[in-house]
């Protein structure tokens, strides 16, 4: 029987490649900039819309941790682990429209929290994919061809553009609601 590790004693992490360290790098850079744009915001704040959509800075943090957590079912499930959109109904149209707000009861804090937890289930699954050439076909949805495929690698990806293009998106309410900016 093997002794557990003293608490005074480092383990270390497993190594991890030079491409999987860039992809957690990237998803943190994306991640610290839209968490950024929320920083010294009230809850109220935080759910108001600043241009002629329904975007908010509390609405796009949620959004982001579930299109990621989406995404990750995607790759350890397949097409299964995600919504067939082209049989989603007015309900779940609207469900998903209402990830882009603060609801009642909802904290600026709770949607970060939530947020934060889905970034580390990501990152664990980037250092211990076994294969991110592992590949699964996409969804039915009217914007996927198909019998489209897409590998681990192009999800984590995409997982990091769309955080970084709504990032974007947060930096402009942000500046709306006082000025305040995430860079410059």
């Amino acid at each position: 029987m093997s002794q557990p590790t003293p608490l005074t004693e480092t383990v270390a992490a497993p190594a991890v490649s030079r491409e999987r360290a860039d992809l957690l790098e990237t998803l943190a850079e994306h991640r610290h900039f839209l968490r950024f744009t929320t920083r010294d915001l009230t809850d109220e704040q935080a759910g108001q819309r600043t241009t002629v959509s329904a975007l908010c800075l509390g609405g796009l943090i949620k959004h982001v941790a579930s299109v990621e957590r989406s995404w990750v079912r995607f790759i350890l499930e397949g097409a299964s682990g995600m919504p067939d959109f082209t049989k989603m109904t007015e309900d779940d149209w609207a469900a998903r429209a209402a990830e882009f707000r603060m609801l009642p009861g909802e904290t600026l804090a709770g949607v970060l929290k939530e947020y934060e937890e889905v970034a580390r289930r990501t990152d664990e699954l980037v250092v211990s994919l076994p294969d991110l050439d592992a590949d699964h076909e996409l969804p039915a949805a009217p914007w996927n061809e198909p019998g489209a495929r897409q590998s681990a690698r192009r999800v984590l990806m995409r997982i990091a553009g769309e955080t970084a293009q709504h990032a974007g998106h947060a930096d402009i309410i942000r500046e709306a609601i006082d000025g305040a900016k995430s860079m410059g």
